[in-house]
């Protein structure tokens, strides 16, 4: 073997710096799963509210153009 032990060596390495800024769960799950389903129900309404005033002011939202433009491009292929 050409490498010797290196290969053991950087795992170990990789091990210790993965471990060392690895993810810290605080709470329970059922906790944890609450703030994300609030987190994600912030998200929806800020969305939501822009894409509300988006229509207001009578523009496409940034979304809405995705979606035509692929419809389009589908259209073209056929």
């Amino acid at each position: 073997m050409t490498r010797g032990d290196q290969r053991e060596r950087d795992r170990a390495k990789k091990l210790k710096e993965e471990a060392a800024k690895g993810k810290k769960l605080t709470g329970s799950p059922q906790q944890r799963r609450e703030a994300d389903a609030a987190a994600v129900q912030e998200k929806q309404a800020a969305k939501a509210k822009a894409r509300a005033e988006a229509e207001a002011r009578g523009e496409l939202s940034l979304f809405d153009k995705k979606i035509e433009q692929r419809k389009t491009n589908a259209t073209q292929k056929k």
